[in-house]
């Protein structure tokens, strides 16, 4: 689905174009209450892993469903992402397959009937919680501590999938900081499910070496949430001047890419993309752009076996 966020969604509290579609929340609602009637039956002889998310869009999925996977194979333990497969997603089915033994399909329960059928032990499912069809053994949330949980309404009044009172059925969070301490968010966690472990995460840059850090940058980016982009480039001292935010997946067409490149140049500016984004352009509109590349950073690993292998 390719969006660009309405910004009262981020909003502390409700405002008046929230309560008018406050009505229009009923779907999400009734779909809400039918995921009471989860599956509930486990598939024998692989663990299924959700990453998933309650605010919708920009709460890390894909890079802790890669970094999850890279600690498995560290483990020596034969595991694959699954995603389903959606024609606009191309450019993180990309990153997937660079980064993973990567199952993309129509259905999840045929991604998992695969992932057994190939022997894989461990399956971790980019993206997915709110599918009522299928059964996971452990269920894992992200969230962005900046956006947090926006106004707390339900689409498309707020950008929840779930009320935040969901988090008493899932198994931990993945809370990305950016190195802030966020105990007023852990305790709201806490508050709703006492026994939740919670990963604090933050992006680090792989490829800094191929940047100039004295030079002024334009960046471009067609993300869920394009603040963590441009949190990600401050924390690390890129000198900011301009910047082109695009709705999430965004198919760029030529004269938009010769458009940023003509005001960089025209400012004297080196431009810069995420790795998502970049996977998005033609060969001709990538010439003069760089990516950076991140990797997804857990700060308290040693929990994370208790999750991994004690499966309830």
């Amino acid at each position: 689905m390719k969006f660009k966020k309405p910004k009262f969604w981020d909003l502390k509290k409700p405002n008046f174009i929230s309560i008018l579609l406050l009505p229009f929340t009923l779907p999400v609602q009734l779909n809400n209450f039918f995921l009471k009637n989860k599956a509930s039956k486990k598939i024998e002889n692989i663990t299924s892993i959700c990453v998933g998310n309650i605010y919708i869009g920009g709460t890390g999925k894909t890079p802790t469903a890669i970094k999850l996977n890279e600690i498995l194979k560290e483990l020596n333990v034969k595991s694959c992402i699954g995603k389903k497969y959606y024609p606009s997603h191309i450019d993180e089915k990309m990153i997937l397959e660079k980064n993973s033994d990567l199952i993309t399909l129509s259905n999840r329960k045929e991604i998992i009937r695969s992932a057994v059928e190939k022997n894989y032990k461990f399956l971790i499912f980019d993206d997915g919680l709110q599918d009522k069809n299928v059964y996971y053994d452990i269920e894992l949330v992200c969230f962005d501590a900046d956006s947090w949980i926006g106004n707390g309404n339900l689409l498309p009044s707020g950008p929840l999938r779930e009320k935040i009172s969901s988090l008493k059925k899932y198994d931990a969070v993945f809370l990305k900081t950016n190195d802030k301490i966020q105990d007023d968010i852990k305790q709201k966690i806490k508050s709703y499910n006492p026994k939740i472990e919670i990963f604090n995460t933050c992006y680090e840059i792989k490829n800094l070496d191929k940047f100039d850090l004295s030079k002024k940058y334009l960046f471009f980016c067609g993300l869920g949430n394009p603040n963590n982009f441009k949190n990600t480039l401050l924390k690390y001292k890129f000198k900011i001047k301009k910047k082109f935010i695009f709705a999430d997946h965004h198919k760029f067409y030529d004269e938009e890419i010769l458009s940023i490149k003509e005001i960089a140049k025209k400012n004297k500016l080196s431009i810069i993309t995420t790795e998502k984004d970049f996977l998005r352009l033609s060969s001709k509109q990538k010439k003069g752009i760089k990516f950076l590349k991140i990797k997804l950073k857990i700060k308290n690993l040693k929990k994370l076996n208790k999750i991994l292998f004690n499966i309830k």
